[in-house]
């Protein structure tokens, strides 16, 4: 009877651990993230944001998105993904201009990747509007279009409230998460790649527990 009463408990637990899986790894503030004192504004309703503030002309970002369009792939429905071009400078914001009018066309989740290729492979003068354009009319894009788009009263508006978002989210180099309008983690404070998706996972259970409670 005690062996069945054994049994009986062994699967039970069991059962316990399929139906939860593992625990979630735990973050911890102010080593794997921190939290902004003012947090960000959002426009994602009701899902949670996870924004990633990017520059194509860093190495770090360049090699982070394989890893990170796998991750984007697992994560739930109730998670928002947007990407935000960070701008600290005027070269920075020429690049920004990139991703908006790429957007305005449609085009940005085709060609941001090719982008970030022509950048770090090829050898592409990013700094150089010429060369975006030439760029953008090899890769079969209307140049005339891209041109129009990327001098648009929108697109520059989009690149200074992108400028506004990089201020106010403290950001200070890239590629940086903020997720849920507060918490902030990188590649640098968790110490990986691994590290880096396993916080925010974290993060978004965090913050999902938090918008349970409201």
């Amino acid at each position: 009877m005690r062996k069945n009463l054994f049994m009986l408990m062994a699967t039970a637990l069991l059962s316990l651990f399929i139906s939860t899986g593992p625990a979630q790894a735990a973050a911890i503030q102010n080593k794997d993230f921190t939290v902004l004192g003012v947090p960000i504004e959002t426009d994602s309703g009701s899902k949670i944001e996870v924004d990633e503030f990017f520059w194509y002309g860093c190495p770090h970002c360049f090699n982070l998105e394989p890893g990170l369009n796998s991750w984007i792939k697992t994560v739930p429905k109730y998670v928002a993904i947007h990407r935000i071009p960070a701008v600290l400078n005027n070269s920075w914001a020429v690049q920004a201009k990139v991703w908006y009018a790429l957007s305005a066309l449609g085009l940005a989740n085709k060609y941001h990747d090719d982008f970030f290729n022509a950048i770090h492979l090829d050898g592409l003068d990013a700094r150089s509007e010429v060369s975006i354009f030439n760029w953008a009319g090899k890769m079969g894009i209307n140049q005339q279009a891209f041109a129009n788009a990327y001098n648009s009263f929108g697109v520059q508006s989009q690149v200074a409230h992108a400028a506004q978002l990089t201020k106010e989210a403290q950001i200070t180099g890239v590629p940086t998460f903020v997720v849920d309008g507060q918490y902030v983690a990188s590649e640098s404070m968790t110490g990986g790649e691994a590290a880096l998706f396993q916080t925010l996972d974290a993060l978004i259970a965090k913050a999902r527990q938090a918008h349970a409670r409201h």
